[in-house]
C-alpha cells in the first residue's frame, strides 16, 4: 500500500505544518504577487535559483514550502509529501492522478501543449497512417491526442531539445509546451495543431483535504481572495 493510499507521509501528520510545493522556474516567480497577496511569503532564497535549499520556512508558522521541479509537484501531492501545490494543467493531464483535486485556476503559465512539424513538410505526416513516430515529453496525452485519429503514436520520449527531433529524423512530429513560438520558428517548425491551452492550478491531496479539512480550506480561501484582489502598482 502506497502513502497516497493509506494517508501516511505528510498528509497524515496532523499537527505539522502544512507542506506547499512550489515548482522552480518562471511559475514560481509569477507566484510571487499572489503569495504576497495570500499574506505567504517564504524565505527570500526560495526564489532565489541558485539556492540548493528545498524546504523553506514561510512568514506563517504552520506553513513550510518546498520546491521543487515543475513535473515533480503533483507527484509530491499524490503521495502526500506535499498538501497543496502549484503545477500546470499539462502536468495533471499527463499524470491523471486519482489522489489529486484542482479546486483553482490560477490563471498563470498561459501556454498551450501543441502538434508540431517541420515548415517544410508540407503534408499532415499522420494523414493516411495508422502509425506516427511522435517526440515528447507528455507520452500519455500524445498517446491519447493521436489515438481520438486512430493513429498509434509511437512514442520517443525526450526531456528537451523536442526541435531537434523531426530535423534529425528521430520523429516525423513532436507534441510539447508552447508560449510564444519563438524557439519553434528557429528551429524551422510550425504548430499544426493545439491539443490543450494549459494555465497553472493549486492542487490538494484528497486524504489531507479529509484529515485537515479547516487547515487546507482556509488555504484555498486564501488563494481564491488573492486572485480576486488587484496585484498592487
Amino acid at each position: 500500500m502506497t502513502a497516497h493510499q493509506d494517508g501516511t507521509g505528510a498528509s497524515g501528520r496532523s499537527g505539522s505544518p502544512l507542506i506547499l510545493a512550489l515548482p522552480k522556474g518562471r511559475i514560481l516567480k509569477a507566484l510571487r504577487p499572489v503569495l504576497s497577496r495570500t499574506g505567504i511569503e517564504p524565505a527570500p532564497d526560495c526564489l532565489d535559483e541558485s539556492s540548493r535549499r528545498l524546504r523553506f520556512p514561510t512568514s506563517d508558522p504552520n506553513l513550510d514550502v518546498v520546491r521543487v521541479r515543475s513535473f515533480d509537484v503533483a507527484t509530491f501531492v499524490a503521495y502526500g509529501g506535499a498538501h497543496v501545490g502549484v503545477c500546470g494543467a499539462d502536468v495533471l493531464m499527463e499524470f491523471d492522478y486519482p489522489d489529486i483535486y484542482a479546486p483553482l485556476d490560477l490563471g498563470l503559465g498561459g501556454c498551450r501543449i501543441s502538434v508540431a512539424r517541420l515548415v517544410s513538410v508540407v503534408d499532415d505526416p499522420a494523414a493516411g497512417q495508422s502509425r506516427l513516430r511522435v517526440a515528447t515529453k507528455y507520452p500519455t496525452i500524445a498517446r491519447r491526442h493521436f489515438a481520438s485519429r486512430a493513429i498509434n503514436a509511437e512514442i520517443v520520449h525526450l526531456n528537451g531539445a523536442m526541435e531537434l527531433a523531426p530535423a534529425l529524423d528521430l520523429a516525423s512530429v513532436i507534441v510539447d509546451l508552447v508560449d510564444t513560438g519563438s524557439t519553434l520558428r528557429a528551429n524551422g517548425l510550425h504548430e499544426t495543431e493545439t491539443i490543450a491551452h494549459v494555465t497553472s492550478r493549486l492542487i490538494v491531496n484528497r486524504v489531507a483535504l479529509k484529515t485537515r479539512p479547516e487547515e487546507i480550506g482556509a488555504l484555498i480561501d486564501r488563494f481564491r481572495a488573492a486572485l480576486t484582489e488587484e496585484t498592487p502598482a
